[in-house]
């Protein structure tokens, strides 16, 4: 049986497949919001665009980005970025976020998201691609922290440091992935309870809540992997209401963007999502970061 549970605090919404398109439109509002990556809809013309026309009539659209390369080491390439625009432009989206990553170079793309050295360097290149991002947009974008498997021994700044540098040069926005927060953690040996404890939450304007998969690296070390294939563990689920208690009511998205699950599974995580920010909203007031 279709479940009809739906999303009344307007704040939580999933990422959108086409998978799903017949039941999100059977059920109108079911949840808050969609979210899309960009590059699925940088056609001219088509099904895929028409279908996004429909769906942004009764849902809040958001629009994720994964190929701007804001952190790689060449400059942005005008002619994707231009692509970007013209989605943007079209659909209106009520966020566009990108990722503090690169994922370009000599004009290849990759299927990742690959970390960066977090050094004076660095920092100065990814604040230029920003204010060019935001200038070409003419819109106000929101960042993403990374998922990472190793880090630099040159990094002159923690990630935190960084992307609150970033945050200041920029006055660009957040979106706090706590998923890659605990994938992070566990790979890296830090808590992530402090690195919640330490974000720069007052410029978080969204959340994203993922699955991980679970591996082992060659030393035989647990290995996790930003794989969005699986339900939220329990322990994101304690971080998200540990964001909540800091932030207060902010806009969530649940990630399932591998083994796409029935729609019923999907809905059913935004419903506990929900639960967790009704329970948490009042009282709940931004903490001055």
């Amino acid at each position: 049986m279709r479940s009809v549970e739906t999303i009344s605090s307007g704040c939580v919404g999933v990422g959108f497949k086409p998978e799903h398109a017949v039941d999100i439109l059977a059920f109108s509002g079911c949840v808050s919001a969609l979210e899309v990556h960009a590059e699925n809809y940088m056609s001219a013309g088509g099904a895929r665009l028409n279908q996004l026309e429909s769906i942004r009539r009764d849902y809040r659209l958001l629009i994720h980005g994964v190929g701007l390369s804001i952190g790689g080491s060449e400059a942005i390439d005008r002619e994707h970025l231009a692509r970007v625009k013209r989605v943007v432009d079209r659909f209106e989206p009520a966020i566009f976020s990108e990722h503090l990553a690169w994922s370009a170079h000599a004009g290849r793309y990759f299927g990742d998201l690959f970390p960066l050295p977090y050094t004076p360097e660095t920092l100065d290149r990814v604040t230029a691609n920003i204010h060019q991002v935001q200038d070409a947009l003419q819109r106000r974008i929101l960042l993403e922290n990374p998922a990472t498997y190793v880090e630099f021994e040159g990094s002159c700044f923690t990630e935190i440091e960084f992307i609150a540098q970033i945050v200041e040069r920029t006055d660009c926005g957040l979106l706090l992935d706590v998923s890659n927060v605990f994938v992070s953690a566990c790979n890296h040996g830090f808590e992530p309870e402090e690195y919640i404890d330490a974000f720069p939450i007052s410029s978080v304007e969204e959340v994203h809540l993922a699955g991980y998969a679970e591996l082992t690296d060659l030393g035989g070390e647990p290995l996790l992997i930003d794989a969005h294939n699986s339900k939220v563990a329990g322990r994101v689920w304690a971080l998200y209401e540990r964001v909540l208690a800091r932030r207060g009511p902010v806009q969530t998205v649940i990630e399932w963007d591998n083994d796409i699950p029935a729609w019923d599974t999907l809905l059913s995580e935004a419903v506990r999502a929900e639960s967790l920010l009704l329970a948490n909203a009042h009282g709940a007031s931004v903490t001055p970061s």
